[in-house]
């Protein structure tokens, strides 16, 4: 691994931005075991960014706050981003174009499995980086069917949008009209098992995710239904990772208008009023927990 390089030396770059599940409800099982979700997700401005550039071979790097904690020499099948670079180059020789070599970098700043879909995001962005890069044209349909072969985060992370989730997550639609919101992303640093979440819930059939009858248009609308709103998985994750309340605690003492974990944990999010008390809480709350992850950010607004 090179750590001097970073996502901007490179001829192309993506970003990675962070998926926020503003609201997760868990609304049934199927016979496949896949839980049925419910989900108002949004994406923060900050993320993971990659780097691309045409090369003799496939290459791989890493460099960022998190780069560490990942191998560059990890196989194809255990980095998400080398299987989308490889699923997306068989869909291309399968349309008879030629998906040559390529040195890919992963600047890696959000926290691993930290619930706010990193991974997928990263592979996300890996197809739309190699589409651009290759100048590849394929049909809408492949590009979604190689996301969701990849996770089910994955298409999400692909329109990288604010949206609304259902099924596994598959079936998404577009929120054109949703506000940006300041937040402050946290994170104890503290593994926690997702399946181990999922089978700590005590009911699998929730209520599913309702909206007004009129859709809220004004960001303090949207306040007021997100308030309502709910993580299914908070609960278990709470009880499995005790920091989690603590960060949430550390949240709401820095006056955040909402306050919640995002997908099965253990990030926590706070939304304020603006960007300046953002960056003030996230301030204040490196000086308080050095040793844990605060980033102040802002999420995308919806694209008409």
């Amino acid at each position: 691994m090179n750590t001097i390089l970073a996502a901007g030396d490179f001829d192309l770059t993506e970003e990675a931005p962070a998926k926020i599940n503003l609201a997760l409800h868990v609304t049934g099982r199927r016979a496949d075991g896949y839980h049925l979700l419910d989900m108002l997700v949004s994406f923060a401005r900050h993320g993971d960014r990659l780097g691309f550039r045409a090369s003799g071979e496939d290459e791989f790097s890493l460099s960022g706050r998190f780069g560490p904690l990942l191998s560059a020499d990890a196989e194809a099948g255990d980095n998400l981003v080398l299987k989308a670079r490889d699923l997306l180059r068989q869909a291309a020789h399968a349309a008879g174009i030629d998906a040559p070599a390529v040195h890919i970098h992963l600047e890696k700043n959000l926290p691993i499995a930290s619930g706010i879909g990193g991974g997928s995001a990263d592979a996300a962005a890996a197809l739309r980086g190699l589409m651009r890069l290759w100048r590849l044209v394929l049909p809408e349909e492949t590009v979604k069917a190689i996301a969701l072969k990849l996770g089910a985060d994955v298409p999400m992370c692909l329109a990288s949008r604010p949206l609304v989730a259902r099924g596994i997550g598959e079936a998404i639609d577009l929120l054109p009209d949703f506000p940006s919101f300041a937040m402050v992303l946290g994170n104890p640093l503290v593994g926690v098992s997702t399946p181990e979440v999922f089978r700590l819930l005590s009911r699998k059939d929730n209520p599913p995710l309702l909206f007004p009858s009129q859709m809220p248009q004004r960001q303090g609308e949207w306040i007021d239904t997100i308030k309502t709103l709910r993580n299914d998985l908070e609960p278990p994750a709470r009880a499995i990772c005790s920091e989690i309340s603590t960060l949430s605690a550390l949240l709401e003492r820095q006056h955040a208008i909402v306050t919640r974990m995002s997908g099965s944990g253990a990030t926590c999010f706070g939304i304020f009023e603006n960007s300046d008390q953002a960056e003030a809480a996230a301030a204040m709350l490196h000086r308080q927990r050095p040793d844990w992850y605060f980033q102040a950010t802002e999420t995308f607004a919806g694209e008409a």
